[in-house]
């Protein structure tokens, strides 16, 4: 058995791995990522529009703070987020961008005086303070109060990837491409490593490790239609669940975003709306202003992804040989801006659908886009069930998004949420001892069983057919809109599929380079994973965030004010559902009116209590300021490097 030694293994070579590898080099320990292809490839590269943080530099920036997108982002998540976690977002996510720029991320920059921008479908002329030349800019993007997007054009997580890999390379830290993560190590209580399988020659590898984390991604590929990459198949999720001692978090909360376009499902960035432009239906009507007439397009992407499907329910929508679409117009915007400002979806629409942005409207529609849920963490990003192994980025329930996410901050978490964990991966790696090398062999064994068992098997169900089922049944019956009758429907259609995965028998018999044997091994995990998905959604009897059930429309506070956790235990034919509760005693912004539709939730009994309390508090330090305040509402703890207060242009704390 070949056997490889790190102190800190990463799983997952985009962002959020990178960074944790980065904290974890940094502070002198052998650190090794894995990555299924060339690291500048990850998915990261195709987040658009930018990155949030309250930098305030800009004018329609000024006056923003740690507080007021810790607020935009408890509201976006509709209460179901961790509010530590926010709180430790937002205070890290401005220094995470100039540490970017440290590293060479080129961000558009502030021009002083005057220049024209779209807002609200009218030309408007912003003056750009002088004090503000060359510092970084910000657009605007749904759900937010001030512009706070930091971007280079429409290219931010290329940029940023990039810096970082580059960054990893100057520090010597391996990065082992075309290698996947089959099955992790453990002996029930920590994690040691991974068991890890060569794509090229098929070997299989333990890697033993002090620590492990998982940086996968997303698992977008569950659907028909997605944003995400091929490669974003919720692996890493999928090898933490077969464990039995994992929890996910929140697997039910899966964003769609309004405007990817038809029918490939590539993205068009939020900057798009962000920098004016407009939703249309057949008719060339503006049809947001009449759903929600205040945010209109730049409402939450869940509030507009639904007011987009209710429209063409209505029979608003355009038709194509590919379903109903509507029109995203940024023609307004102009030749010049689009150029320079929205380049890559001028791109995406010339070479994938023969038009000119500048001229035409692009065909759009709702398409799943991310996955708020996953490994469930603690503030540091630790499992909950195996020491040794945390969860970054989009692949962990850390849980910053609840059950909706912003646009922006999820490029943002993967790059705060790895200069935080980072520093606990790091002290863990010290302090833990590596793992056993006879235990990593009983889990290679185990895996080379199974894989013998595929190439000898002659008769048998197709893994593709299989995998297409999965994915119809996602688009068609865990989608936008949801009802308990689709859901549980896709519950029992999903375990046949799984039960048939057993039989899986293989055309291509070579162990090596063999894409069959890839999916082979990986369907009936994704299988697994789509279970816990859709057993969440129908036990979860209301609304709340991306999860909309149709049936239960009202957002329920009072029974439902608590994150999904599920496992898998060994030997079990299905998920195993438990919550945890969230305490409102406990959070800064106790749950309240989102600000979109009408106000129809069930409160918490604790909610009034709380909201008293804080007054009451409020009352008796009238000369507190808001760092005193949020310290006596709800402290947090951060790492050290990371605790001083942010800079701003107006020279505010």
């Amino acid at each position: 058995m070949k056997t490889r030694y790190t102190d800190a293994l990463v799983i997952g070579g985009g962002l959020a791995g990178l960074r944790v590898a980065i904290a974890c080099r940094e502070q002198g320990l052998d650190t090794t990522v894995l990555s299924l292809i060339p690291a500048k490839r990850s998915h990261s590269a195709a987040a658009q529009g930018g990155m949030q943080a309250s930098l305030g530099n800009s004018l329609k920036g000024e006056g923003d703070n740690e507080d007021v997108h810790f607020h935009d982002t408890v509201k976006g998540s509709d209460w179901g987020c961790d509010q530590d976690v926010a709180r430790m977002f937002t205070h890290v996510a401005p220094k995470a961008v100039r540490e970017a720029a440290n590293w060479g991320v080129p961000w558009t920059r502030v021009t002083a005086g005057p220049r024209q921008v779209v807002v609200n479908a009218e030309k408007v002329t912003l003056d750009e303070p002088k004090e503000a030349h060359g510092l970084i800019n910000a657009r605007d993007f749904g759900g937010t109060k001030k512009w706070r997007t930091c971007y280079t054009s429409d290219g931010t997580g290329h940029s940023l990837l990039y810096a970082l890999d580059n960054q990893a390379i100057g520090m010597g830290i391996e990065v082992h491409e075309r290698m996947e993560a089959v099955r992790l190590i453990h002996d029930g209580e920590r994690c040691h490593g991974a068991v890890v399988r060569c794509l090229v020659t098929g070997e299989l590898i333990a890697y033993l490790a002090r620590t492990t984390t998982i940086a996968t991604g997303g698992y977008g590929r569950l659907w028909s239609v997605s944003t995400n990459a091929i490669i974003c198949e919720g692996t890493g999720a999928a090898i933490a669940l077969e464990t039995g001692k994992v929890a996910l978090g929140n697997p039910e909360a899966v964003q769609f975003h309004p405007t990817a376009i038809v029918p490939v499902g590539i993205l068009t960035t939020e900057g798009c709306r962000g920098d004016g432009g407009l939703l249309r239906d057949v008719d060339g009507h503006r049809f947001m202003p009449d759903y929600e007439p205040e945010k209109k397009e730049l409402a939450s992407r869940d509030v507009v992804s639904r007011r987009m499907t209710e429209h063409m329910r209505k029979g608003k929508g355009v038709p194509s040989p590919y379903g109903d679409h509507l029109w995203l117009d940024i023609t307004l915007l102009g030749k010049e801006h689009i150029e320079k400002n929205l380049r890559e979806v001028q791109e995406i629409c010339q070479y994938f659908l023969g038009i000119d942005p500048v001229k035409e409207w692009i065909p759009v529609r709702p398409t799943q886009h991310y996955s708020m849920g996953g490994v469930r963490t603690n503030a540091q990003g630790e499992s909950d069930g195996l020491k040794g192994l945390y969860a970054v980025g989009e692949a962990a329930c850390w849980d910053m998004h609840g059950f909706n996410r912003l646009g922006g901050n999820s490029l943002a978490e993967t790059v705060v949420a790895g200069m935080i964990i980072g520093e606990s991966v790091a002290v863990a790696s010290k302090q833990t001892p590596m793992g056993d090398r006879d235990l990593a062999q009983r889990f290679v064994e185990a895996e080379q069983a199974e894989i013998d068992a595929l190439l000898a098997r002659e008769m048998g169900e197709d893994v593709y057919a299989l995998r297409r089922a999965m994915e119809e049944l996602m688009m068609d019956k865990v989608g936008i809109f949801r009802t308990g009758a689709e859901l549980d429907k896709a519950v029992s259609e999903l375990t046949s599929l799984l039960a048939r995965s057993a039989n899986i028998a293989l055309l291509n018999k070579r162990r090596h380079s063999n894409p069959e044997l890839v999916e082979a091994l990986k369907v009936p995990r994704m299988l697994k994973l789509a279970l816990c998905i859709a057993t969440a959604a129908a036990a979860r009897t209301e609304s709340r965030g991306a999860h909309a059930r149709e049936d239960y429309p009202q957002r329920n506070d009072q029974d439902w004010l608590k994150r999904t956790l599920v496992r898998w235990p060994e030997g079990q034919e299905a998920p195993q559902l438990s919550y945890e509760t969230l305490d409102v005693m406990a959070m800064e912004l106790p749950p309240g009116y989102r600000g979109y539709g009408i106000d129809n939730a069930i409160a918490h009994p604790d909610t009034a209590r709380r909201e008293a309390e804080i007054a009451q508090w409020d009352a008796a330090n009238p000369d507190a300021d808001r760092f005193q305040r949020q310290q006596a509402l709800m402290p947090y703890e951060l790492p050290e490097p990371y605790r001083a207060r942010n800079q701003r242009r107006t020279g505010e704390d």
